[in-house]
């Protein structure tokens, strides 16, 4: 008899109460997987999987995704523009969305029967792992002992006692989630709505105060270099990060609606994927239409939106992505920004595509496109079917 179950497994406490729990409890076959979306170092990863075995698994996975997640989401991401509430990356949430979709193709590669994840009913995790499941292995059980349970901490940690594995019952003071998109971090003053989190924090502390100029080169809307160095874009990010975070930037509190109704409240650092999107914004509106940049701002946040609450599979974000692939044909150039604490300026670009291009026309200048009889037709042009309902509207109006 089939008795596998996959479980997303991250070495913590709810994650190793589940691993006893389905093999004592419910006599399965358990294989813990964790997927890596830039998170982890290679020291973590071997922890992880020694936790694992140490508890028993009948195999333990660890899947690299962090190409895949440039790919897949990142890249659109970068593309949009997006920023939740004009503040967050979507740095877990979009984590998670690839974390889970990894998942079901192991369980389909496995041939496991259920699937299973450590997540409460408190939050977004749960539907975004379960909806992702139900759409990808529709055939396959879902298990979820912390939320159907409604476990405590302090129960999951007797629980374990009993079965002989002792975990520090000490909570950490802050929860951490670490991926290649950003770190978020929430703790007391999260939960509340007028308290910020303080210094001590953050994981990275800001050891770096005197001004530091860079430069990010884009190809088609895609980092291509960091500082006049040729590197791919996931390395980009990941040594824009190391050169950026120490700087405080990218330090913010998000606050958003879940997917189940309420409102939440998380810190984050991310200072590569804010750096990198406010340049890239910069360097398209030197390059896009206004027509452009109008639309694809409108699309951009129903992706934004869509992605955070965990619908990446509906055939609307192919399309979607189709039009932000278009939309980047001219966005190619460098931009020039300056670090500072807690800060960043973007200094200007430069561009084959510049639309600002002072051959053609000089903002606020003279100019040889155009004479000043042109615009005074065009003006009047213009506001020809304003001109017309106002004589209309006007006459009605005055007489009511």
């Amino acid at each position: 008899m089939n008795n596998k179950v996959v479980l997303a497994f991250s070495g913590g406490l709810d994650t190793t109460f589940c691993s006893i729990y389905l093999s004592k409890e419910l006599g399965l076959e358990v294989h813990t997987v964790v997927v890596n979306t830039g998170g982890f170092s290679e020291g973590e990863l071997k922890e992880i999987e020694q936790k694992a075995y140490a508890l028993g698994v009948s195999s333990h996975t660890a899947l690299d995704q962090t190409a895949a997640f440039y790919q897949d989401t990142i890249k659109y991401l970068i593309f949009g523009n997006v920023l939740k509430n004009n503040t967050y990356p979507l740095s877990v949430s979009a984590e998670r969305v690839c974390q889970a979709t990894a998942i079901a193709e192991y369980v389909k590669k496995i041939g496991a029967k259920a699937v299973a994840h450590g997540s409460t009913g408190a939050g977004n995790d749960q539907v975004r792992f379960d909806l992702i499941f139900n759409i990808l292995i529709p055939e396959v059980k879902i298990i979820t002992p912390i939320r159907d349970l409604k476990l405590s901490r302090q129960s999951e940690i007797d629980y374990l006692a009993q079965n002989g594995v002792i975990i520090n019952a000490e909570k950490a003071v802050y929860s951490i989630n670490k991926g290649i998109w950003g770190t978020s971090v929430g703790g007391k003053e999260t939960l509340s709505s007028n308290t910020y989190l303080p210094e001590e924090a953050w994981p990275t502390p800001v050891s770096k105060t005197t001004p530091e100029k860079i430069s990010i080169s884009f190809l088609k809307g895609q980092a291509v270099a960091l500082n006049e160095v040729k590197m791919s874009a996931v390395e980009v990010i990941q040594q824009l990060q190391e050169l950026a975070q120490p700087f405080g930037i990218g330090r913010d509190i998000h606050v958003g609606d879940t997917i189940i109704g309420i409102k939440g409240r998380v810190g984050f650092e991310a200072a590569a994927p804010i750096i990198l999107i406010k340049a890239h914004h910069a360097l398209e509106k030197h390059t896009l239409t206004k027509w452009q940049l109008s639309w694809k701002e409108q699309l951009a946040l129903f992706y934004g939106n869509n992605l955070h609450e965990g619908q990446f599979h509906d055939p609307i974000m192919r399309d979607l992505e189709a039009f932000l692939n278009s939309s980047q044909q001219s966005v190619t150039g460098t931009v020039f920004l300056e670090l500072h604490a807690y800060r960043f300026v973007v200094l200007g670009i430069e561009s084959p595509f510049d639309m600002m291009n002072n051959q053609l026309a000089s903002y606020g200048e003279m100019n040889d496109g155009w004479s000043g009889d042109d615009v005074k037709g065009f003006s009047k042009i213009l506001g020809n079917q304003m001109k017309i309902w106002y004589s209309l509207n006007q006459k009605t109006m005055k007489d009511e």
